[in-house]
């Protein structure tokens, strides 16, 4: 299965254990729960609104998937601009694919592509089935602004955030949604869990793509190109 290739019809998994299973670097951070069995029928949307199946997903293939904060919020919009850096050519090498999914109506995954140039898979989850499944925190809070994949400061970054929620007049996804990551695959094998406590506290990508065995890249904030 190529990185872009999408699977719509669900498929019958047999003899699968109730594995509960969590894998993180900070053991002082929040961990993820991971609960294959109880999540691998779950659905998301692509953006003609098409029903996939979450377990297939990562079926047959190492996966890194992000789950980010509504597509109005200014710090999801530059963490998905920086995951559009990543080359497919490293992907593909590595046969890795890149997933994000969002708390939004799958109604609004092709302007918030345009947006933010990122061409890899994304799905949305709008009732949130899965973020609270994984355990992702619901609570309003701003974090930090050392994050190597923030690029506005928190003025302009609200300012710019306001006058597109003016421009669209609707809500996109709850504000109070928290993201996290995973990286899992081929199958039931869980590499790496995050849950991310704040609206800054993202993974940062070069760590995501270590544990993947993908190939570091240079970041507009981060011109290392090791992870750290």
């Amino acid at each position: 299965m190529s990185t872009k290739e999408e699977l719509n019809a669900p498929e019958e998994i047999k003899g699968v254990d109730d594995l509960k299973i969590t894998r993180t670097d900070k053991p002082d951070e929040p961990t993820m729960e991971v609960d294959f069995e109880k999540i691998q029928d779950m659905i998301v949307f692509d953006e003609m609104g098409n029903k996939i199946r979450f377990g297939d997903i990562y079926k047959k293939q190492k996966t890194i998937i992000v789950f980010t904060r509504h597509f109005l919020c200014f710090v999801c919009k530059d963490y998905v601009e920086d995951l559009a850096l990543v080359p497919f050519e490293y992907l593909q090498e590595a046969d890795v694919r890149l997933v994000v999914i969002g708390p939004a109506p799958f109604k609004f995954i092709k302007d918030f592509k345009k947006l933010t140039g990122f061409q890899s898979t994304l799905y949305t989850d709008p009732e949130r089935v899965l973020y609270k499944a994984l355990g992702l925190k619901e609570h309003l809070e701003h974090g930090s602004s050392d994050s190597r994949h923030v690029k506005q400061n928190m003025f302009m970054g609200v300012m710019r955030s306001i006058w597109r929620s003016m421009k669209y007049q609707e809500f996109q996804g709850n504000v109070q949604q928290q993201g996290g990551a995973l990286v899992v695959g081929p199958g039931n094998e869980l590499l790496y869990s995050h849950v991310d406590k704040n609206s800054t506290s993202h993974t940062p990508i070069n760590k995501l793509l270590e544990v993947a065995g993908v190939l570091p890249v240079s970041f507009p904030k981060d011109p290392r190109v090791q992870s750290l």
